[in-house]
């Protein structure tokens, strides 16, 4: 199925604190010659306007990409879920009109050029205010469509019943579930430790050659 997509907010976390990577910022990792995050946003370019990041600490190391970088509104690193609530908040109040956002993590440089659409299209089949990815049998609760009024429920879940799980939270609302073969790539691998990094820079490599 297919259906028009609605101008949508693209969100890139890249605010994890890397701990088996040694620390640093997953999203700037060169894979094949570039940067995960030069990965990702040419993925959302053409699908999402505006694209932000969500990063804590000092912005500057974002500049080169001229792109808002906004903070977790709830703090002591929170997970992603305060990621995608900073996400809702800017596009609440940058964006007017703008009913959607998607969420994708700053380690991902496989990401599939369908995502944006295909999201969508999930969540207008099923009619619930959100979807989210599936390889195989793996769900990727992180990579998801959010519809930007459920922010207040999101913050209520967050800061009063400290809510930390991802998938808690998208139940109470219904997910629609959009699927991707996890072969002979999959399109949601992310760079976790040194060793994903030697995985992932083969791989973007053997995609050049083909």
């Amino acid at each position: 199925m297919t259906t028009e997509r609605p101008r949508t907010v693209g969100l890139v976390l890249a605010g994890g604190l890397a701990r088996r990577m040694g620390g640093g910022d997953k999203a700037l990792i060169q894979i094949g010659g570039a940067a995960i995050l030069d990965r990702v946003l040419a993925v959302l370019r053409g699908s999402c306007d505006p694209i932000i990041l969500n990063a804590n600490g000092d912005p500057a190391r974002f500049a080169r990409y001229g792109l808002p970088v906004i903070a977790d509104s709830v703090p002591d690193f929170a997970g992603p879920l305060a990621g995608i609530l900073a996400g809702l908040d800017w596009a609440a109040a940058n964006a007017p009109g703008t009913e959607w956002l998607v969420s994708v993590p700053g380690d991902c440089p496989f990401l599939p050029a369908d995502l944006v659409d295909r999201l969508h299209a999930a969540r207008a089949e099923t009619g619930t205010p959100l979807a989210c990815a599936r390889s195989g049998d793996w769900r990727h609760p992180v990579v998801g469509l959010w519809r930007v009024d459920l922010r207040e429920d999101l913050r209520h879940a967050l800061t009063v019943e400290d809510l930390r799980k991802i998938e808690i939270w998208t139940a109470r609302h219904g997910v629609a579930i959009a699927s991707w073969p996890d072969q002979p790539i999959d399109p949601f691998f992310n760079v976790n430790t040194p060793d994903d990094v030697v995985t992932a820079d083969r791989v973007a490599k053997q995609q050049e050659n083909v």
